[in-house]
């Protein structure tokens, strides 16, 4: 199997995993962001040709299975595609630190940029505290996945695998 065809599947996994099967065994701030962090995983070692519509049809997947207003996560993703892409170019990006943190500080940086855009767009009573009651179990969670990924043979680099 070539290492295209497994990161397509891995994709895929995320996708299906995070928007059918998550979402029914495990409660909200428990659960992890699979698609936020397969679009750390592209902004640190793919290319942006490829990566910034991915970011973007993730965001759009996550909005529409999750309830929220459409073109919420799309725009704050590929923000947050573009900030880290920009970021990892300057930086050793294949250290698996360095993915874990980032993978933190993404979930932290989406949570911040959806809810001041729901704040400066929406007149939505009580909004700052639903999303900030879970955000540091959520950031915990999404940081164990990012590790755990870290142990998958495609994070490994090509020259590390063989």
């Amino acid at each position: 199997m070539t290492r295209q065809l497994l990161k397509i599947l891995v994709i895929i996994s995320a996708v299906v995993l995070q928007v059918s099967i998550l979402p029914i065994h495990l409660a909200s701030p428990f659960k992890p962001d699979l698609l936020l962090i397969v679009m750390v995983y592209m902004a640190l070692r793919g290319p942006v040709e490829t990566g910034a519509p991915l970011a973007w049809l993730f965001g759009l997947l996550k909005d529409v299975f999750s309830g929220l207003y459409l073109g919420l996560n799309a725009f704050t993703f590929l923000v947050i595609f573009v900030v880290i892409k920009s970021i990892s170019d300057r930086l050793y990006a294949e250290s698996s630190e360095l993915f874990v943190v980032t993978v933190s500080i993404a979930s932290l940086a989406c949570v911040v940029a959806d809810l001041l855009l729901l704040v400066m767009f929406t007149s939505t009573p009580a909004i700052s505290y639903s999303m900030t009651s879970g955000l540091i179990p959520h950031i915990l969670i999404n940081a164990f996945v990012a590790s755990l990924v870290t142990l998958l043979p495609i994070f490994s680099s090509p020259q590390e695998a063989a």
